[in-house]
């Protein structure tokens, strides 16, 4: 039975080779004069004589470069130096460098801007770990977790360093799990980035397999290639038989004899007419063998090379045919192989090159491919198609979500399916488009949500003159400006690049037509959240809510679906004309439930702190009795109101503020003067305090002006008018002959006489005009909207009503008093 040959999937240039070696292609075409590429531009031989013939030659140093000249960085980078030299020479650069090996570099140097300890595994002399460490300082490289341990053991106070791991794009995935383990468990303050390609893992883990259930494998390429040596050191791991070879020229004759199943792969720099050489050498020494032991007769030439063609691949039928036709007898120990040879031969080269389209297949615009991200660009994302051509998505065709970010939602490594936009064979590039994919399937979920009234989210790109633009997972969504849910004079452009919810409410597809509604989306929300709320309410508990309008009389807070109001007076423990003065619209505030109706739907709400009761404070810490340093902070006809302690006034009455008769309170006081005052009296039902200034002052003698004017007055008349004052009877007056004496004038006698027969009325005392003001202040004090004119009246009316009932006390008035002084003053001689 013929042997088998198994092709890997995946094989031959990668990404990063197809890229340089298309634009080293480009750049020969365009003939602007002499190209070089600076180094090997891929390790292998067989692609840089391919090169060459091209006009491309090879670079080592800059002698070997002309000012204005071309010259084309190898897939493995150059270091910052080697940059800089070759742009001071006047070389044009072409960076050709791998967007992996790229992105490794720009690691390096963050990495150790954080002051981190490098640590390169790989071969300290391939070009791509020297131009590696080139962009970093002090860099430590190993090529295995033995060499990494001995580093450590030189260097034991290297670990407890801020450090960091990387390793070349084709390390061996075995070298660098055993390496990331000794590596954590030594360092703490580590960083452990998997630099390895994707491409290389996924081709290092398919000639695992392969290896291990195939009798032999021939791995081609060029034996200076890191990759294509980790690929025969991994097969040779699972097989025995193993083939390293740099193409078909190189191929040991007679090597395919007595193999059964034989595997077949090729590292990241082998071109694919290498691989198809090699592929054809092995069909060719089956078709010989199979040839030979066919037909005894010497004369019968073997098939030719090119009608040779390799049996079937592994797990595919066995052929069928009609009996064996003469001279051509069927093959030893496969008797399924017969009919007519020519036919066999056709199948077999139908098969030859079904393998080849799988293997290099053709790409074309419109179809949908699934690829492997390769690297990430700022400006676009490299896929890995499996195919001659590098795949690339610009970050603009990635999605048309304005939020969409490469770098957090695609990831190296990562399977993505998008669309062909265009196929460059000049460029060898082509050009993918995820956008255009999923805008596709973005319309079949558009139109579902619509039947099943499912709320979408989305960003408000634009306003119009009739409402805005949201883009809903790629679909323009037009909300009018009715279903916004904005207040009628907001402007829209406030939603402007704000993500909202949305419900659609209608799609043509046909005109390409979408309409939403954000309000309906809210509606929903709160009707969610009411119920919920409505379930778990309870008196005391606390919610953040936001406020949502402001009135006279208080303010709405929304606390989640439902809308509660806050009272003025529980909005602060202070006096407060407007909630404008302690909360705004849109402020985040934290509120309490104080009372609620579930079916009035009514929420009563409390904003003050209990625990930051003045009023407790206040009775915590005085009585009556005690004396306060107070601020005065309202001066009325009738007294003054003074601040306690913050939160907690009282009320120091006209008559309280002195020991002597003033006209009004700002005759002594003034507004933010500090004062001692004693604390009279407190009613802790209305919550009202009295204070006193004149209670502190010692008992006073009489002014020098009552002291002239009495000196001049008879013993009887200073009685009088001491007895006034006393607020006594005129009958403790003696010896009132002593005031006839002294004046012989009849008339004044019958004046002095009616004066004196007539009974006094005492000044009211200011113990009682008090209570009639403090109820006054009492009237001013519980106006809310009052203001220093309105309180006024308010107040003096008061003093006027506590006079009138004093005056009724004692059957005199203001006027009668008056009179009699008048009468008195007529004595003095």
């Amino acid at each position: 039975m013929p042997p088998r040959i198994e092709v890997a999937q995946d094989l031959g240039f990668c990404f990063g080779v197809s890229l340089a070696v298309s634009r080293a292609e480009q750049e020969a075409r365009r003939g602007r004069g002499p190209v070089s590429t600076w180094g090997s531009l891929v390790h292998n031989r067989l692609v840089a004589e391919y090169l060459c013939s091209l006009g491309i030659q090879v670079a080592s140093s800059l002698s070997d470069c002309l000012p204005g000249q071309t010259v084309i960085l190898r897939s493995h980078g150059a270091s910052p130096s080697e940059r800089a030299a070759l742009l001071a020479l006047g070389c044009r650069i072409v960076d050709a460098t791998c967007p992996r090996v790229a992105q490794i570099h720009k690691h390096v140097r963050l990495l150790e801007d954080e002051g981190r300890q490098v640590y390169l595994l790989g071969d300290a002399a391939h070009p791509e770990m020297i131009a590696t460490a080139a962009h970093c300082h002090r860099p430590v490289i190993v090529e295995n977790c033995e060499s990494l341990r001995e580093y450590f053991d030189l260097h034991p106070d290297q670990a407890a360093r801020p450090s960091a791991l990387l390793a070349q794009t084709t390390a061996r995935r075995d070298i660098w799990e055993n390496c990331v383990v000794f590596f954590k468990k030594l360092c703490t303050n580590s960083k452990i980035i998997d630099t390895i390609c994707n491409t290389t893992l996924l081709r290092q883990s398919e000639a695992s397999r392969m290896a291990a259930r195939c009798g032999a494998m021939v791995v081609v390429g060029d034996p200076d290639s890191a990759n294509t040596r980790g690929l025969a050191d991994i097969c040779r791991a699972g097989c025995r038989r193993v083939l390293f070879v740099e193409g078909a020229a190189n191929w040991p004759s007679g090597w395919m004899k007595n193999q059964k199943n034989v595997g077949l792969t090729a590292g990241a720099s082998t071109p694919p007419w290498v691989i198809e050489e090699v592929y054809r050498i092995m069909v060719e020494e089956i078709m010989n063998e199979a040839t030979l032991a066919e037909s005894p007769e010497p004369e019968k030439d073997p098939l030719p090379v090119s009608e040779a063609a390799p049996p079937p691949l592994e797990g595919d039928p066995p052929l069928e045919g009609g009996p064996p036709q003469e001279g051509n007898p069927p093959l030893e120990g496969n008797p399924s192989q017969e009919g007519d040879p020519s036919q066999d031969e056709d199948e077999v080269e139908e098969s030859f090159e079904a393998m080849l389209e799988k293997s290099f297949r053709t790409i074309h615009t419109g179809d949908r491919v699934v690829g492997v991200v390769s690297a990430i660009t700022s400006a676009e994302v490299h896929v890995d198609l499996g195919a001659k051509h590098a795949g690339y998505i610009p970050l603009t065709e990635l999605s048309d979500d304005p939020d969409y970010k490469a770098e957090e939602m695609v990831r190296v490594g990562q399977e993505i399916e998008a669309s062909v936009v265009r196929v460059n064979d000049v460029e060898g590039v082509i050009a993918l488009s995820k956008r255009r994919l999923d805008s596709v399937n973005n319309w079949n979920d558009v139109e579902k949500a619509r039947e099943s009234h499912a709320v979408l989210s989305g960003i408000v790109l634009e306003e119009n003159k009739g409402g805005v633009v949201v883009s809903v997972k790629g679909v323009r969504v037009f909300v009018p400006a009715s279903l916004t849910g904005l207040p009628k004079d907001a402007p829209m452009s406030t939603l402007c690049k704000q993500r909202v919810k949305v419900v659609v409410t209608e799609v043509n597809r046909a005109r390409r037509r979408v309409v939403g509604s954000i309000r309906a989306a809210q509606n929903e929300e709160r009707r969610a959240l009411a119920d919920a709320l409505w379930k778990d309410i309870e008196i005391g508990k606390k919610y953040e809510g936001t406020v949502k309008s402001l009135t006279s009389f208080g303010s709405f807070v929304d606390i989640g679906g439902v809308d509660g109001m806050v009272h003025v007076s529980e909005l602060s423990w202070r006096r407060i004309k407007h909630p404008s003065e302690v909360v705004s619209v849109g402020q985040k505030i934290n509120v309490y439930v104080i009372g609620f109706d579930p079916e009035r739907k009514k929420i009563s709400l409390g904003y003050k702190d209990p625990e930051e009761n003045p009023w407790q404070k206040f009775i915590n810490a005085f009585h009556v009795g005690d004396t306060a340093n107070v601020r005065i902070v309202k001066l009325m006809p009738f007294g003054a109101f003074a601040e306690v302690i913050p939160g907690v006034d009282g009320l120091i009455h006209i008559g309280q503020i002195t020991d002597r008769r003033i006209g009004k309170p700002g005759d002594v006081l003034t507004e933010g003067q500090q004062t001692d005052v004693k604390i009279t009296a407190i009613d802790y039902e209305k919550k009202k305090i009295s204070l006193s200034i004149s209670a502190l002052m010692g008992p006073s003698l009489p002014s020098e002006e009552a002291q002239a004017r009495d000196a001049h007055l008879p013993d009887r008349v200073v009685a009088v008018a001491s007895a006034d004052d006393d607020d006594d009877d005129v009958d403790d007056v003696d010896d009132v002959d002593n005031v006839e004496d002294a004046n012989d004038d009849d008339d004044d006698d019958d004046i002095i006489d009616a004066a004196l027969d007539a009974p006094v009325a005492p000044v009211a005392p200011e113990a009682t005009v008090a209570p009639a003001a403090e109820e006054g202040a009492e009237e001013v004090a519980t106006a809310e909207e009052g203001d220093e004119e309105s309180a006024a009246p308010v107040a003096e009316e008061g003093i006027e009503e506590g006079a009138e009932k004093v005056a009724k006390a004692k059957g005199s008035d203001e006027a009668s008093l008056a009179g009699t002084t008048k009468k008195r003053k007529k004595l003095v001689p």
